[in-house]
Formats: structure tokens, C-alpha cells, sequence
């Protein structure tokens, strides 16, 4: 009787009330930039039939995103980007920056698909840039990929979305595996990150992270918008402390100034997943930015080394090369 039940909750509507429920639901997401939790309530679904009919939504093309850049690439930047870095590489979207997210993650995603050889394992971050870039990737981009999650998912207010949707959708599309860290992102002690790392589930987990031969991850920032603060791993009054203390935005949780350093290394000390020494040994690092909130971020992080391949938009690169040499 219970397991009749449950297929029952999971079922969604064949009719033509269907099509109706998706495009409502659609204009709530994107439109109304409402969670899937808000969703569910107001809809009387669950988040899973959510998460179902908006990537049924995308699949029939009852949700368009359209990109139109001027162009694929930005080479002059490009090159100037990674002689001034060091970079491996560099992919920058010209166009103005009302393009944002989309058009970068669309790069991002056509990067990868045409990487040869194929990556076996790559280490993802979360959040919303991310789940952007999964949307993007094309079906069959890897095959048989492993991917592995770099920094904790779990989000002490619930209703956040993209935690374990970007690793599951870049695993999907590549054939291959998804392999979690169902932790939070930042916890309330430096003991409890202690004891986490060496337990025997997430110790494997973060062994296999910093074995991947390719990470990609976005950029956070600070303040209102930071996804970290939305998720409850930081408090008001943390993120208050951060930013005086001179931080500019986040790489896999760790909060950084201008020049690439932690300014807090008590909370620092609590947050799970890769370092940023376990970034500076890693063959392929992808940082991926956009708009202006990230611009100072991005600048600390390719001064310190952080990352050796950047997707990014015009005005992001440019600002970087414009305060390459600032003291």
C-alpha cells in the first residue's frame, strides 16, 4: 500500500492540464525566480515533479534561452589574458553584459564537449552559474565520465536549489557517474570540519576530488547576493565581518580579498571540500565569472594562481587587465 502511494505522489497529470501546469510553473521560475519549494507549495506537487516538468519544459522547447553573441570568441582578449596570468587557456564572450550567465555558461559548456582526449573524472561546484553550464552542455559530451562533487551541498535552509542538480545533469549528459559530498559547505566548527574530513565516506570523496585531472567552478561573490549566505553556510553577521575585512567573493567557499587571500582564517577553517593549495596542483582549474559583482573575485583569483583556464564575459576580462598591476 505504501509503495502504491508514493507512486502515486510521483505521478504527474497526461492531459492537456499538464501542458498548462508546465508553462505555469516555467513563468514561476523564471519569471517569478521562485524556489522549488515555493513552487511545490503553491502548485500542491513536490519538488521532484517540479524538477521533472522544467526539464520537460527545456526538452520540448516550451522554455527557450536564446544567445546570440556578435561573435564565439574574443581571441585579442583571450591572448592577453592568459600571456598577463599565465594561463592555460581563456575564453571570453564578447557582447554586452546583459548577457550574464547564460552566454558564458554556453561557452563553457561548448569548451567541454569539444575537449580531446574526453575527461574520465572532473570535480564540479554548485550553484546557479553552475547549473547554467549544465543546461548547456551538450548530450554526450564525455563518455562514461565520473564526476565528482568538490565542495559541500548541503544547505542548511532549505528551498536552495542546484546542489546536487549540476553534478547529477553533467554525469547524465556524459554517461558516467556522480559521486556527492553530502556536507555542508561551511559548518559551525573547525573540530566538526575535523571530524568530517576524516570520516571514511567523505575522506574518499575528497581523495577522488583531488585526483581529478579537471575542476570547474564559478567564482561567488559577496554580500546579498552570495549563494553561500542564501544557503544559511554563512550568517548575516559573518558575511558582515567579510567584507570588512576586505573580501571580494568566494572560490569553493573560501573567502578572498583582492590578492587572492583568505581574510578570515577562523571560518576558513571551517569550510569542507578542496583548498585553495589543492586548486594550485591541479592540471586543469576552470573559473567561470560573470557580470560585474564578480570582478574583483576573478582579479584574486588569477593573481593568486587560482585557476589556469578563465570563461568569463568583455567586461570581466577587461577589468582584469586593467588591474593586473594594481599594489
Amino acid at each position: 500500500m505504501k509503495e502504491e502511494i508514493d507512486r502515486n505522489a510521483n505521478r504527474l497529470p497526461l492531459d492537456e492540464s499538464r501542458d498548462h501546469l508546465m508553462v505555469r510553473i516555467a513563468r514561476m521560475t523564471y519569471q517569478q525566480d521562485k524556489t522549488l519549494t515555493e513552487i511545490a507549495a503553491e502548485t500542491g506537487l513536490n519538488r521532484w515533479q517540479v524538477s521533472r516538468l522544467l526539464q520537460e519544459a527545456r526538452d520540448l522547447g516550451v522554455v527557450r534561452i536564446e544567445i546570440v553573441p556578435r561573435a564565439l570568441r574574443h581571441p585579442d582578449l583571450e591572448a592577453r589574458l592568459a600571456h598577463t596570468f599565465g594561463l592555460r587557456d581563456a575564453i571570453v564572450v564578447p557582447g554586452p553584459v546583459e548577457q550574464g550567465i547564460e552566454g558564458v555558461a554556453q561557452a563553457v559548456g561548448q569548451y567541454l564537449a569539444a575537449l580531446k582526449p574526453k575527461p574520465r573524472v572532473i570535480g564540479v561546484s554548485w550553484g546557479r552559474t553552475m547549473a547554467a553550464v549544465a543546461h548547456w552542455l551538450p548530450p554526450d559530451w564525455a563518455d562514461g565520465v565520473t564526476v565528482v562533487q568538490i565542495n559541500g551541498t548541503v544547505a542548511p535552509v532549505p528551498g536552495v536549489a542546484y546542489h546536487n542538480d549540476v553534478a547529477e545533469t553533467f554525469a547524465r549528459k556524459g554517461k558516467g557517474r556522480m559521486i556527492p559530498l553530502p556536507v555542508p559547505a561551511i559548518v559551525g566548527e573547525r573540530l566538526t570540519r575535523e571530524v568530517l574530513e576524516t570520516d571514511r565516506i567523505v575522506a574518499d570523496v575528497l581523495r577522488m576530488a583531488r585526483s581529478a585531472p579537471m575542476l570547474a567552478f564559478s567564482l561567488g561573490g559577496v554580500g546579498e547576493d552570495s549563494v553561500l549566505m542564501r544557503s544559511g553556510n554563512v550568517l548575516k553577521s559573518e558575511m558582515a565581518a567579510l567584507l570588512k575585512a576586505g573580501a571580494v567573493g568566494d572560490i569553493l567557499g573560501h573567502f578572498i580579498n583582492r590578492r587572492g587571500e583568505i581574510v578570515d582564517p577562523e571560518l576558513d577553517a571551517r569550510t569542507v571540500g578542496l583548498t585553495l593549495s589543492d586548486l594550485q596542483k591541479c592540471d586543469r582549474v576552470i573559473g567561470i565569472a560573470a557580470g560585474p559583482a564578480k570582478h574583483e573575485v576573478t582579479l584574486g583569483a588569477l593573481k593568486a594562481g587560482l585557476i589556469n583556464i578563465l570563461v568569463t564575459e568583455e567586461a570581466t576580462a577587461t577589468f582584469a587587465l586593467e588591474h593586473a598591476h594594481d599594489r
